[in-house]
Parts: C-alpha cells; sequence; structure tokens
C-alpha cells in the first residue's frame, strides 16, 4: 500500500472515529467559551485603544505624562509671608519617589520685563508688563531649529498660553475695535521685549513658535533665561516656585497621597484625567484577565472532550498503532479538528469585535477622537489562539505517544 493510500485510510478510519464517538455538545461548549473568552480580551484591548487618545490628547510639546506642581497658597501663609519654594530637599525627595522618573524646575525672569505687539497695517501697538519662565529643553517638543537663543543673534523664542490669544481676540480686540488674529498669523506678528535691570536696557525682537493648553505661562528657552538673567537680574540663583515632573501614571494613588500629605498641588485637570485613566487601565486589566480566565477554561473544556474522545477509542486506536501507522498519523485528523475550531473561533470573534467597535464608534467620535488601530487587538487574539491551538496539539501528541508507548 502505497504511503498516500496509507495516510487516506487512516483518516477514513479517524473519521468513523470522530463521528461515532464524537460529542456535538462538548465541542460546542467549547467553541462557545472559548469565543466568549477570547471576545472578551480582544474587545477589552481594542476599547481601550480606541478610548485612550480621549486622555492623551495633549499639545504636542508638552508631553501627556507632565504635571505641573506648586506648594498650595494658603491665608496664613499670605500674611507671614512664608516661602512657597521648592529647596533643593524637597526636590530630591520628589525625584526618590517610584512614581517619578524626573524633574525639571521652572526659573523666572530676575528683570524688569515689557512687551510690545505691533498691530500690522493699524498704526497701533499693544504693550504691557510681563515675565518669563522656562523649563529644561528635554522637557520641550519643538523643531531644535525653532527652540534655541544664540546671544551673537538675540532673537527670543517664545512658547505661549492659548488663554492668553484667547484674551486678546475676545477681549482686547472686541474692546477696541482690533482685528483678530489666528495662531498662524500671531506668530509672525513683530513682537519686542524690553529687558531692563543690572544697569542695561535692551530690546530684543521676539517669535511666538508654537501654543499651550496646559501651560499657562510664557515660555523661553533655558539657555535664555540664564543670559538674561546674569545680564539684566542679580545673578542670584533661586529655588523654584513650581516644578514640571515626569511620572509613570498621572493617576497614580500613592501620588496623589504624596501631594496631600505635602501640601502641593497639581496644576489644570491633570489628576482628575489621570485618575479616570488610571481607573480605565485597571477596569481593562480586569476585563481581560476575566476573558484570560475563560479562554483557558475553554481550553481544558476541549482537552477533557478530547481525551474522553481518545478514551472510548483507546483499543482501536492502539490497533492502528501496532497495524504500522505512526502516532504522528493517527493524531492528525484530531489535531486537524482542534486547528479547523480555533480557527473559526478566531475569525468569529475578531467579526464580533468589529462590529461591537461599529457600534461604540461614534460615541466616541462625538468626544473628538477617531478612536486607534485595530492591528493590536488583532495580533492579540492571533497570538492567544495560535498558544491554545499550540497546547492542544501538544497535548494529542502526548496523549497519542503514551498509547503508542503501552501498544509497543
Amino acid at each position: 500500500m502505497s504511503k498516500a493510500n496509507k495516510d487516506n485510510t487512516c483518516k477514513a478510519l479517524m473519521w468513523k472515529l470522530l463521528r461515532k464517538h464524537i460529542s456535538p455538545s462538548q465541542l460546542v461548549g467549547f467553541s462557545v467559551a472559548s469565543l466568549i473568552g477570547l471576545t472578551i480580551v480582544i474587545l477589552a484591548v481594542q476599547f481601550h485603544q480606541d478610548v485612550r487618545p480621549v486622555f492623551n490628547d495633549e499639545e504636542s510639546f508638552i508631553r501627556k505624562d507632565y504635571l505641573i506642581i506648586t506648594r498650595k497658597v494658603s491665608t496664613v501663609g499670605t500674611f507671614l509671608g512664608s516661602n512657597n519654594e521648592f529647596s533643593p530637599k524637597a526636590i530630591a525627595d520628589i525625584e526618590a519617589q517610584p512614581w517619578c522618573r524626573k524633574v525639571g524646575k521652572f526659573s523666572s525672569n530676575d528683570y524688569s520685563l515689557y512687551a510690545t505687539l505691533a498691530m500690522g497695517g493699524t498704526g497701533q501697538s499693544m504693550g504691557t508688563m510681563m515675565f518669563f519662565e522656562s523649563i529644561p529643553t528635554e522637557f520641550i517638543d519643538v523643531k531644535d531649529s525653532d527652540w534655541k537663543f544664540d546671544p551673537s543673534r538675540p532673537e527670543v523664542p517664545v512658547i505661549m498660553s492659548r488663554d492668553y490669544l484667547s484674551l486678546y481676540n475676545f477681549g482686547f480686540a472686541a474692546s477696541r475695535g482690533l482685528p483678530q488674529i489666528s495662531e498662524g498669523i500671531v506668530s509672525k506678528v513683530p513682537i519686542q521685549f524690553t529687558l531692563r535691570g543690572n544697569g542695561n536696557n535692551e530690546t530684543l525682537k521676539g517669535r511666538i513658535v508654537g501654543f499651550s493648553n496646559r501651560l499657562n505661562t510664557i515660555v523661553v528657552p533655558d539657555e535664555f533665561m540664564r543670559w538674561s538673567n546674569q545680564r539684566y537680574g542679580s545673578g542670584v540663583e533661586r529655588n523654584p516656585s513650581r516644578l514640571i515632573v515626569e511620572v509613570n501614571s498621572p493617576g497614580d494613588v500613592k501620588m496623589q497621597k504624596y501631594f496631600d500629605e505635602h501640601g502641593y498641588q497639581v496644576a489644570g485637570d491633570k489628576m482628575q484625567q489621570g485618575k479616570a485613566q488610571y481607573f480605565l487601565n485597571l477596569i481593562v486589566t480586569i476585563v481581560i484577565i476575566v476573558g484570560i480566565i475563560i479562554s483557558l477554561l475553554s481550553f481544558f473544556v476541549l482537552m477533557l472532550s478530547i481525551y474522553l474522545l481518545l478514551q472510548k477509542n483507546t483499543k482501536k486506536l492502539q490497533d492502528l498503532l501496532l497495524l504500522g501507522y505512526s502516532p504522528s498519523q493517527v493524531s492528525k485528523t484530531y489535531i486537524n479538528m482542534v486547528m479547523a475550531i480555533n480557527a473559526v473561533v478566531l475569525v468569529v470573534a475578531i467579526i464580533i469585535m468589529l462590529l461591537a467597535r461599529a457600534s461604540y464608534m461614534p460615541m466616541l467620535k462625538a468626544l473628538g477622537t477617531t478612536g486607534g488601530t485595530v492591528i493590536i487587538a488583532i495580533v492579540v487574539a492571533v497570538i492567544i489562539m495560535l498558544l491554545i491551538t499550540t497546547g492542544n496539539i501538544v497535548a494529542i501528541k502526548r496523549k497519542i505517544n503514551s498509547l503508542w508507548i503501552h501498544s509497543a
């Protein structure tokens, strides 16, 4: 008998054995349990991918895991003239916390500063006393060509709070009959900074290179701040009154407790947003764990079904092995059945995930996000089913090999 005929005969015999003793209810139970578990896992992964942009939607130059902290200002402290600066010891203590990656100091100008903004074409200008702050360059994400200062060609690049532009457009400009300006136009409007102090008086050109939703301040490069304070200020370095902290997770409960104990407060709503993201991650993790447990249970249900099926056919399988059929030939039909079931479960789970995603995406789009990629969820589904299928195949081969050893 040729090898091809032998294989076909083996397949026919094995299929007859399967059809005779197979339990459809057991296979259906496995398939449904596996489908539910896999769908829960990949749907949780996909939902997390789609919802995450809602929490991580930040301006381009301030990364999502930064917090700006200050000391709380109390009424009693105001009258007593208490110092709200961060000492080197306090900064070192923050850096030593497990949730902290690194800390940056806000530096402010130590001299008189006056800004003049020309209203092109109107013959009018707007001037005001103002201030500068700076943070280390590593905390800023703008083009290197834009964010630098050269003392030999003094032009001051500035990042400004977007609220300031809104105040001009809807407050000052509206009351004075001046035209409103967009962010693109304001970056081209001539601006001059007059710096006075330490016996020096100089006017420098300025240029707005970006706007911030979160930083309610006017930021200049750190090297310019050091240069200008040395030239126009007292030259004495002061402790910072504000810090920018890169953290592992803005919603860390331990971090909030630390801030409360030390009388620190976080600017903006970053902590509240971080808490929401923290609980989102926690819920998604719990859902994924539940899905994995269901998938594992379905794996054991299938293995129990196959073991029972093999146990019913032990004598006939041993006879096939004694007739010269190899363990791989005998186990091939069982393996093909498992692979077919798992493939169907994988495809159906992905389809259900995509349909569920299509139902909730309109609500997310109303929040201003287009969601994340579906590739990650699909890859997770494939990896899970590959692991389960591999486990099934290994268990089947081990069982068949044990029968072959007993029949030898």
